[in-house]
């Protein structure tokens, strides 16, 4: 098993880790803030969007079960990556769609990617605007935010929001659902 590790923002944390937990070959979900300005940035003040934080899901996964490629097939599926600073009703810079990378191997294969969703128009005259950059300045976001659908199934923004990405990943990919 080799261990890759990428750090994705698709708007709340809380919609992304539901999704990604549930992913055969991702061996590890961490939610948490990155490529801000403040060391160790609080919820409290990621909410603001003056850290220049974004919401995030740190992902470890084996590289021998699933590859890049497959995840960020997921990861664009279940988020607009055509809307600047939004995902549906949560506005801010923190909720920007974001693509943070550790090698220069993972920044090729994301640009090409990106690249091809353009070309094909998948989403019509709508352009990604998607950022993507080295991973800088993460760190893991409080206790109670992790696991947070697991735990909160029948919160109205888990059973509004989250739980259709889930759904929508579930149908489009049960073949990468964990068993």
């Amino acid at each position: 098993m080799t261990t890759q590790t990428i750090t994705l923002g698709g708007g709340c944390f809380w919609c992304t880790e539901a999704v990604f937990v549930q992913v055969r070959g991702i061996t590890d979900v961490e939610s948490g803030y990155s490529n801000g300005r403040v060391v160790q940035p609080r919820y409290e003040d990621v909410c603001t969007g003056t850290t220049g934080h974004n919401e995030v899901v740190k992902l470890e996964y084996d590289d021998t079960q699933i590859t890049l490629r497959e995840i960020l097939e997921i990861f664009f599926l279940v988020h607009d990556p055509t809307t600047l600073n939004r995902q549906g009703n949560d506005v801010g810079t923190q909720y920007r769609s974001g693509i943070y990378y550790g090698t220069q191997e993972q920044k090729d294969e994301i640009d090409a990617f990106m690249a091809e969703l353009n070309a094909s128009k998948v989403y019509g005259d709508r352009s990604v605007v998607t950022e993507v950059r080295p991973v800088d300045n993460y760190w893991p976001a409080e206790d109670y935010h992790q696991d947070f659908f697991e735990r909160n199934p029948h919160q109205g923004y888990c059973m509004a929001v989250a739980g259709p990405k889930v759904a929508k990943f579930r149908k489009t990919f049960a073949d990468r659902v964990r068993a």
